[in-house]
């Protein structure tokens, strides 16, 4: 039995549905960050801190929470300090 509780590519090309939560930790943020954001942890789920597939009838939905450390890795990638 799979492990809905990390990354698995196998399940990930299976998802026919993304979930974005948001961790408390990351506070009050803006509509359009959110959206920025969670379109860039859905690009590099294998990256997320917390993720996790939950069975649906035509496949799997991935739910991701994003994380303070989902938003500093990011901002590296996006300026370059990666």
């Amino acid at each position: 039995m799979a492990d809905y509780n990390k990354y698995d590519p196998r399940v990930d090309s299976l998802v026919m549905e993304n979930v974005t939560f948001w961790d408390p930790a990351v506070g009050k943020l803006s509509e359009e960050d959110k959206t920025i954001l969670a379109r860039a942890v859905h690009q590099a789920p294998e990256k997320a801190a917390k993720i996790a597939y939950a069975r649906s009838h035509t496949g799997f939905t991935r739910e991701i929470t994003v994380t303070v450390d989902d938003i500093a890795r990011i901002y590296d990638e996006q300026t370059g300090r990666v």
